[in-house]
């Protein structure tokens, strides 16, 4: 399952983020979206999870937690049109 993770302090780390959601099982792989210019991150990133069910378990607890002061936007990551997929 591909997990979009919005909302983000600016400081948070792929680790930071994998530590997150392996509480709630398995993680395959952590991208953080970052401006091709300045380098810094954009504020979201995409976690993949391979089961489902984890997947789910961890959106369900940690959308609309707090990280970093901020308050998180977590769902199911959704292919819109012709976007670019990142994973």
């Amino acid at each position: 399952m591909n997990i979009y993770v919005g909302n983000m302090p600016r400081s948070t780390t792929e680790a930071e983020l994998k530590v997150k959601f392996e509480a709630f099982g398995e993680v395959e792989d952590v991208k953080l979206i970052k401006d091709h210019f300045t380098g810094e991150l954009r504020g979201f990133g995409f976690v993949r999870m391979p089961s489902d069910q984890q997947g789910r378990e961890a959106i369900k607890s940690l959308n609309g937690t707090a990280m970093g002061g901020r308050t998180l936007t977590v769902n199911e990551a959704r292919k819109k049109g012709n976007q670019r997929r990142f994973f």
